[in-house]
């Protein structure tokens, strides 16, 4: 069932953007210039979503150093070799975005990008009009989710936690807004699935965009 919610946080990649690609060559090339091997692109889709440090140092087992080195090449190809426009609005996202601002709901980002890379897609397909504030996460005071989760919420000065909803597409963005305290409606368009989200303990799932609307 809907529920009335005023305030509501978006994730970025894979449930606005399809960033896939450009994300996907660039854990390739830090991969590959690390030392290391890529012999199917295709595996790195499990990294799109979760902040970079889990991804390369928890889950490839980079040390802190390496897994810092890992960051700087990423983001090298990421950010000024093209790897950021690597990436499509989602279907139908602009129209939602649209609707939600004219029905007076507060629209925020809640990504675990950087802002470099963050603004730099906001602005090359003109999505940041829609969103009244940006929350981004960083290296040193908002490294994980539910940092930046409750940065915005900080900032937005939201205190009903009711009225909030986050979406996203894996279960670091599910399991950020149970720890925060409020809602969650995981995608299933995105990079994640409904195992995955379920498991993580998604409060709604939304198969598609327009399921997103009915729910919010």
């Amino acid at each position: 069932m809907a529920k009335p919610y005023s305030y509501i946080l978006f994730d970025l990649d894979g449930t606005l953007t399809d960033s896939g690609p450009g994300i996907m060559n660039g854990f390739s090339y830090a991969i590959e210039k690390m030392g290391g091997k890529v012999p199917d692109i295709s595996q790195l889709r499990r990294f799109v979503g979760p902040p970079l440090k889990d991804s390369f140092g928890r889950a490839l087992g980079y040390s802190p150093e390496d897994t810092d080195k890992a960051i700087a090449l990423y983001r090298y190809y990421y950010n000024t070799q093209g790897g950021v426009l690597e990436n499509a609005v989602y279907p139908g996202v602009e129209q939602l975005l649209s609707d939600l601002k004219d029905r007076g709901k507060t629209l925020i980002v809640a990504t675990s990008k950087s802002a470099l890379g963050t603004n730099t897609v906001l602005t090359h397909f003109g999505l940041g009009k829609y969103f009244d504030f940006v929350a981004t996460a960083d290296d040193q005071s908002r490294p994980h989710k539910s940092d930046v989760i409750r940065y915005a919420l900080e900032e937005c000065r939201i205190a009903d936690k009711s009225l909030a909803v986050m979406i996203g597409d894996r279960e670091n963005d599910v399991t950020a807004a149970n720890e925060v305290g409020i809602d969650s409606i995981g995608v299933l368009y995105g990079y994640g699935d409904k195992d995955e989200l379920t498991s993580a303990g998604a409060t709604y799932l939304a198969e598609s965009v327009f399921d997103i609307r009915s729910l919010i």
